[in-house]
């Protein structure tokens, strides 16, 4: 079989495959479900572009690693071809842990694993069962194991191919034009120092406009507040079903839900439990999709209408304050919903709901961006950039919210 391919990615155009193994993960079902896992979760419903996938995603991470690895390579960084390889398959891998609709359920069906522990796991489950210890040094490269730490940063870092790949793609798909960086560059510039990756002097203004371009993005697009909307009554929606499958009162739900709404799933059971790893493998954004259309005609009317809301986009109003609202108003909000739709003050909760959004494009509590300027010292990006001194790009900023039915006249 030819294993040696030509992808042609909207984004940058065609992207080589000529490693027989990286062909073997992408072939991978594993890997194949991040097809139907959509990168932004309900993002389509405010951007009708944001269609696109995990797997796209991976690929185009991927192209951008092998760019790198070129880039190192070529400036004399010793990178042998094991560790080129095991650094591509730590990239591609990186995100096969997501659950459905990405992040916004995340903790959802299992309380205690993020997906960057499913990820860990599951290429774990790979290594041990499929590729028999050939993936021994991409989990060592993922976890930060190896001693060429600059491997993983590559991968997961404030600085990595992960996030110049998403913030380009999701700005395409979106046609949000404030997302576009000149990853290009950025990547020239990247090099290795005392075994730490940095970058050049030179990439200084990139990299500003890549960590402006990120703050901007969180706000119109990731954080956008009808998204925000449609992720709030998803949940509530997956609350509600789960309630009244263990009442045994739901009558749909896909094979997948249901091992997950038979009582709250924790780590312990995907220790040598296969029935969990099917269930969780094999649930993707289909079996909600579909689960949420039959669920428009249950009987039980919180669920029914949260779904005909969300299916045709009939959303919450959602307002959106610097300060946390007032609860003399809530209750207000509350009082409205339980009077128009005869609903006790639990109940109401499915319907107002309040909280806070947080967006830090650069976190000062995570590992610096260093940079290396022409006489070779280092420096922390936020010590020498003017930008990352503003309080808006290196801490975090909260926004406090507060969605219900449009329908009610709420009176401040």
């Amino acid at each position: 079989m030819n294993k040696r391919k030509i992808i042609n990615d909207p984004v940058y155009g065609f992207i080589n495959v000529h490693n027989e193994f990286i062909f073997d993960l992408i072939q991978h079902p594993y890997l194949q479900r991040l097809r139907n896992i959509h990168q932004l979760g309900l993002t389509y419903f405010v951007y009708p572009g944001a269609t696109h996938n995990r797997f796209q995603h991976s690929l185009g991470a991927m192209y951008l690693m092998q760019n790198a690895l070129d880039v190192l390579c070529d400036k004399g960084i010793p990178v042998s071809p094991e560790e080129k390889e095991a650094t591509l398959a730590a990239i591609l891998l990186h995100d096969i842990g997501h659950t459905p609709f990405s992040h916004a359920l995340e903790f959802f069906f299992v309380k205690d694993l993020s997906h960057e522990d499913f990820t860990r796991l599951l290429i774990g489950k790979l290594n041990h069962e499929t590729f028999k210890h050939k993936l021994d040094l991409t989990l060592q490269i993922f976890e930060n194991n190896y001693t060429k730490s600059f491997l993983h940063q590559l991968v997961s870092s404030q600085l990595d191919v992960d996030r110049l790949d998403y913030l380009n793609r999701d700005s395409f798909y979106t046609g949000v034009a404030e997302g576009v960086i000149g990853s290009e560059r950025i990547i020239k510039m990247l090099n290795v120092y005392n075994n730490q990756l940095v970058a050049d002097i030179k990439a200084i203004y990139s990299i500003e406009k890549f960590i402006i371009s990120r703050r901007l993005m969180y706000w119109q697009v990731y954080l956008h507040k009808t998204v925000h909307v449609l992720e709030v009554i998803l949940i509530n929606i997956l609350k509600r079903a789960k309630i009244l499958f263990q009442a045994k009162q739901l009558h749909f739900i896909s094979p997948s839900l249901r091992y997950f709404f038979e009582r709250t799933r924790t780590n312990m059971d995907f220790v040598n439990h296969s029935e969990a790893w099917e269930a969780y493998i094999n649930m993707d954004d289909n079996d909600i999709l579909f689960c949420i259309k039959m669920w428009r005609q249950e009987k039980d009317i919180i669920l029914s209408q949260l779904s005909e809301r969300l299916y045709n986009r009939h959303l919450f109003k959602i307002e959106v304050a610097e300060q946390a609202f007032d609860e003399a108003y809530l209750d207000a909000i509350r009082l409205s919903v339980e009077q128009k739709w005869n609903l006790n003050r639990e109940d109401v909760s499915y319907f107002v709901i309040s909280g806070k959004m947080e967006n830090r494009a650069y976190n000062k509590k995570m590992e610096s961006i260093q940079i290396l300027d022409k006489n070779g010292i280092l420096s922390n990006m936020e010590n020498i950039s003017d930008h990352l001194n503003h309080r808006t790009l290196s801490e975090s900023v909260s926004k406090y919210f507060v969605c219900y039915p449009k329908e009610l006249e709420i009176r401040k």
